[in-house]
């Protein structure tokens, strides 16, 4: 658990606002668990239409990106808004609706390696009652959420296996109930956001970068703006289980909603 409260970002909202200092936000958004709450069926995150209106509103005032662990297509078609830049499978294939796909030192040479491990991962556990196996562009998710305490306990000793089979080659971010296997690569959500910020221009003084998430996977994101930006965790403070580089702490998604719908104004 985290050693200190940390500020919250309407409570304390003199507070969140000296730390932008006047300068004008460019945001980074999660999704799960930010712009739509976790659900038991990763397929039913939709957007609602309240959050859609508030995303949609704050984008023709300040850059807005999503930046998600989710195939980008996917996190496109949950959104069910056009017009942002959205780095999915965190940040290995990022899109600009005017610029197309932006090419970086991650964005390609993986592919084998992927369709190997997912091979491998479905026949292992592919056919556990409650476990889902999802191929993404840059990596394999194990979601274990509706899965029986012993076919957890499986999906665990396999990515195990793997990490130690090819140590060289694969590593495996956790999430909230999934395993992310992932080519072993110095690239992530922190990495996707500093490469966002040089691409799309954002780095002159009177910018300032605003990331809100929810996951261990965006602590990288959180890092990387240490002294640059500002950070906004979401959830429960008090049942975070990992101290957490966030400047600021939101409860919820509805209260993301209030805080964005702030910015917009």
């Amino acid at each position: 658990m985290p050693a200190e409260r940390l500020p919250h970002a309407l409570r304390d909202h003199e507070r969140f606002l000296a730390a932008l200092g006047g300068r004008r936000p460019a945001v980074f958004l999660d999704y799960d668990g930010v712009l739509s709450p976790i659900v038991e069926r990763p397929e039913d995150a939709v957007m609602t239409p309240e959050m859609r209106d508030v995303v949609a509103a704050l984008a023709t005032r300040c850059p807005v990106c999503v930046v998600s662990g989710r195939d980008r297509p996917v996190v496109q078609r949950l959104m069910g808004l056009d017009g942002l830049v959205v780095a999915g499978s965190h940040g290995f294939d990022i899109w600009h609706p005017e610029r197309g796909t932006l090419v970086h030192e991650a964005a390609s040479g993986y592919e084998d390696l992927v369709d190997e491990i997912t091979e491998h991962v479905v026949g292992a556990v592919g056919g556990l009652d409650g476990v889902e196996v999802e191929k993404k562009r840059a990596s394999v998710a194990v979601h274990y959420r509706r899965a029986a305490p012993a076919d957890r306990d499986r999906v665990t000793d396999l990515v195990e296996r793997l990490l130690a089979q090819r140590p060289d080659e694969l590593k495996v971010t956790p999430g909230k109930m999934v395993y992310e296997v992932q080519p072993k690569l110095d690239w992530h959500k922190g990495a996707a956001v500093r490469y966002l910020l040089d691409a799309l221009e954002l780095t002159g003084d009177d910018v300032v970068p605003l990331y809100l998430g929810d996951d261990v996977t965006d602590e990288d994101a959180f890092r990387a703006l240490n002294g640059l930006g500002v950070a906004v965790y979401v959830g429960d403070q008090e049942e975070l289980e990992r101290g957490t580089a966030a400047d600021f702490v939101l409860d919820s998604v509805d209260e993301v909603r209030e805080l964005l719908d702030t910015l917009a104004r």
